[in-house]
Parts: structure tokens; C-alpha cells; sequence
């Protein structure tokens, strides 16, 4: 199968990107200032992440189309704003992900951006459960580019005047060299920062005058690190059909009300877990020392009993030690608990934590 480039490929190219496969497109892992100083100048300053591999489902609709989405997703859509961001969820019967997502109001639908991994499995499940009565565009002519860091906002509010005055989880449509591009204030970083959908063509020029600004490009091993610090999840690490938003401590972003109402696919199995807990819950682990506990890593009590696995482990630059986050059971799941870690045959302590490892630094309100 042929490898997919992004319209920022060449630009990571010149900087010099070392690259790797990511879910058949060719994408920079890091650039010469390497993982750990990458992240910190995100944490510092704005770091650019080229996320084009991402999907951008656009679904257009008439006054139906909120109510057929409502019986997919967890989410009060009714009452979102217009131009407002929810993350959100695609489950099965048994509430087991498919992927999660953000999914933004807009004016004439919904846009819904989707994991790479996922986005055309994702797009199939969502054209016959809304049995095709809605024009839906997964749109490969529009770039998605990231730029997260407590100085985001003022490099990007020199290029898209206004930009500032967005709140968190918002969006709107700006104008950019004659042609309409949209910007949400998110991320996935526990930073602030934006995502911009962008044509292909501008693209490359947009991110050039972004870096002129005093950005930088930053990989996806940083994006991870990030990410991780910030304890959210990672599809196809925390999240999986195996797993559940309760199980993976994301009761949160299901709508109170749709909990009492139910009426979403996998509602039941969410309810009864509510009801009568997970076994299996997501966690926060801080090891011992500096051992670095990778994926897959087994979990054990400290009566020698396995009782979990590691789904994401790295090195958090912003807190000088190893961070991890797993599934264990619920009976060893609190905060404190004196945990083990087997790496290559031998056993390391560790304790549960909480999350976020990092403080996150989302901007609630509008910059005036």
C-alpha cells in the first residue's frame, strides 16, 4: 500500500523531520531540536504539529440530522452552540470505542474530526447508521494544523486578526488569502492553542508565516509526551472496542442528560456500569525511580496477583520523571496504592496517582 504525504510534507522535509509510518501516512516523529526540547519549547512557547492525517468529516443536514446524531453520540447536540467543540464518542452496542472525537456545530452541520487510524472505518459506521439521508464529505482537500503553546495566541492573532476572542472548545471561520478557513480554540497538548483546517494550497505558506512568527515544528513524539502529561487518551492505547468511556475514566464528556435518558448507542452498558462500576478502571501511574514503563507492561499487587497492564509510558520532560497510564481493577484503582511493574522479568514499584500528571493550561474565557 502506498504511503500517503501531507501537504506540509516537503516543509518537514527542509526542516530536516526524521520520519516514521503513522497510520499509512509519512509523518515526522521529531526534528533536529529532538523530543524533550521540542516539548518543552511547546510547553514555553507555540509549537506547529502537522495532524493532516487526521480526519475532517464534514456532515451537512437538515433539522433531522441533530436528532439521528443524538441517537449515535452521547451528547446533548440540541443545546450546543453554534460554532461550540464537544469530544465526544462512536461506540458499539457494548459501548466499546470505535474512536473518539470532537465534533463542532456549524451553520449548515456538523464538522467531526477523526483519528487517522479510524477515520474511514469511521465514516462507513457513521453512512449506514445515518442510512445515507445526509450529505457527508471526508475531506482530503483540507489540511488540519495544531498550534499549541501559552504564545499560540498572539503568533496566531497576528496572521487571523480576532482569533484571540475565541473561548475554549470554540471555533468560527476567519479568512486567510481570499479563501475561508476554520479555527477552533483546542488541542491535545494541556496547553492552549488552535486547530486550523486549511486548504491544501495555503497550507505549506500558512505554516511558513507561523514559523516567521517565532513557532516552531514539533513531531509526534512530542505530541505524545504532551498528551501524556496532560492524561489524555490515546485511541488504540486507552481507548479500543475492548474498552469503555467509564472504564476509561471518561464519564465526563457524556451529557448528564442523555445519562438519565439514555437512547445513544451502548447507553445500557454505560448506565449499568455507572450503576455498578467498572472492573477495570484507567489510571495514573508514577513509577519509582526512573524506570520507564512501556505498553504492555504487566501490573501486579503487592500480593503478586497480575491485576493490570500498562497502555501508555514515557518520560514527561515537564515533570523529570516517568509517568504512565494503565487499566487496573477497580479494587486497586485509588490514589496511593502501592503497585509493581514487571519490566524484562523483574518487578519495580510504582503508585497510583492522579491525573492530570501536568496542569493543564486551557484559556476558559476569551482573551479581550
Amino acid at each position: 500500500m502506498e504511503i500517503k504525504k501531507t501537504s506540509l510534507n516537503k516543509l518537514h522535509q527542509d526542516n530536516k523531520a526524521k520520519f516514521v509510518e503513522f497510520a499509512g501516512y509519512e509523518m515526522p516523529i521529531q526534528y533536529s531540536l529532538g523530543i524533550i526540547e521540542e516539548h518543552k519549547f511547546t510547553r514555553s512557547n507555540s509549537g506547529i504539529f502537522d495532524v493532516s492525517h487526521m480526519g475532517q468529516l464534514f456532515i451537512y443536514g437538515d433539522g433531522n440530522l441533530t436528532d439521528d446524531l443524538e441517537k449515535i453520540f452521547p451528547l446533548d447536540l440540541k443545546n450546543l452552540k453554534l460554532n461550540s467543540s464537544k469530544y465526544t464518542f462512536l461506540m458499539n452496542d457494548k459501548a466499546g470505542v470505535y474512536d473518539d472525537l470532537i465534533i463542532t456545530k456549524l451553520d449548515e452541520g456538523y464538522l467531526i474530526i477523526l483519528n487517522a487510524a479510524c477515520k474511514d472505518n469511521d465514516f462507513k459506521i457513521l453512512a449506514g447508521l445515518l442510512k445515507e439521508k445526509y450529505k457527508m464529505v471526508l475531506n482530503d482537500q483540507r489540511s488540519l494544523i495544531a498550534i499549541q503553546g501559552p504564545k499560540s495566541v498572539d503568533i496566531l492573532n497576528q496572521i487571523l486578526e480576532t482569533v484571540e476572542d475565541l473561548n475554549f472548545m470554540s471555533g468560527n471561520w476567519f479568512t486567510y488569502k481570499n479563501q475561508k478557513l476554520y479555527v477552533t480554540r483546542s488541542g491535545y497538548t494541556g496547553e492552549d492553542g488552535f486547530e486550523v483546517s486549511i486548504s491544501n494550497e495555503l497550507a505549506e505558506v500558512f505554516t511558513k508565516e507561523l514559523l516567521e512568527k517565532g513557532a516552531k515544528l514539533i513531531g509526534l513524539g512530542a505530541r505524545d509526551t504532551l498528551r501524556l502529561e496532560a492524561g489524555l487518551c490515546l485511541y488504540g492505547h486507552e481507548l479500543s472496542t475492548e474498552t469503555t468511556p467509564i472504564e476509561a475514566s471518561l464519564k465526563w464528556a457524556i451529557s448528564k442528560e442523555r445519562l438519565n435518558n439514555g437512547g445513544f448507542i451502548g447507553s445500557d452498558k454505560i448506565i449499568s456500569q455507572i450503576k455498578d462500576g467498572a472492573k477495570k478502571i484507567r489510571v495514573a501511574i508514577k513509577p519509582e525511580g526512573r524506570l520507564i514503563a512501556r505498553e504492555k507492561t504487566k501490573i501486579y499487587n503487592e500480593s503478586d496477583e497480575m491485576i493490570g497492564e500498562v497502555t501508555s509510558g514515557t518520560f514527561g520532560p515537564s515533570v523529570n520523571g516517568p509517568i504512565a497510564m494503565g487499566f487496573v481493577d477497580k479494587n486497586f484503582s485509588k490514589k496511593e496504592t502501592r503497585i509493581f511493574l514487571e519490566v524484562r522479568g523483574k518487578r519495580y514499584p510504582a503508585n497510583i496517582c492522579g491525573l492530570p500528571f501536568y496542569k493543564k493550561s486551557y484559556v476558559k474565557g476569551a482573551n479581550k
